[in-house]
């Protein structure tokens, strides 16, 4: 008999649980469903915001893994950290395409169909993060007003998204861009209403 395979749903749900239980004495976090990258032409699993942004990516049994090279090329242009949430039969596959700072979970099925996340590698720091695409998590109206907070919107408000994006970029230093992109994205309101699964902190 062929052992049962892992889903989407099964892992992104042992998955919310998991990061439930691990923030849920953070005294600010948001965890986001379906976070947009690139004007949302790619979507992150499951994102961790709490000082660091972190993605999380789920490649279930299920799934193929046509689409990891370009998820991967965009998650690390804007994200703290990445861990990949994988099922047994892809995890060879995956050690060899995923960058070595990225996190590797695997997801495996017991006897009794329950489901374990174990650990094969603990993500790190990425060092490679591009200004521009961190500048594309935010709406257009919140880059302006970074832009007005740091006095450099004048002449900006007619301009098209990606003007407003290079002005942003190139006005802010990096690591200070990602703090306030953090920080827009953590008190953003207007979410689908199946986004945010978790809020702690003003």
């Amino acid at each position: 008999m062929n052992p049962a395979k892992t889903t989407d749903k099964t892992i992104r749900a042992a998955l919310v649980d998991k990061l439930h239980d691990e923030h849920a004495r953070d005294p600010k976090v948001r965890i986001i469903n379906e976070l947009g990258i690139n004007h949302g032409s790619i979507r992150a699993d499951i994102a961790v915001i709490n000082g660091v942004m972190h993605a999380y990516e789920i490649k279930s049994d299920l799934d193929t893994l046509k689409r990891l090279h370009g998820q991967a090329e965009a998650y690390n242009e804007v994200f703290d950290k990445v861990t990949i949430v994988t099922g047994a039969d892809h995890l060879y596959d995956v050690i060899e395409s995923v960058p070595d700072w990225w996190g590797i979970t695997i997801a495996r099925l017991d006897n009794d169909g329950k489901l374990h996340l174990l650990s094969v590698r603990n993500a790190e720091n990425n060092t490679s993060k591009n200004s521009i695409s961190i500048a594309r998590l935010l709406w257009r109206d919140e880059a302006l007003a970074i832009l007005e907070g740091i006095g450099e919107a004048r002449g900006l408000r007619s301009k098209t998204r990606g003007q407003i994006y290079q002005k942003l970029a190139s006005s802010v230093e990096l690591d200070s861009l990602c703090t306030k992109v953090r920080e827009t994205l953590f008190h953003r309101g207007a979410w689908r209403a199946d986004q945010p699964l978790l809020i702690h902190g003003d």
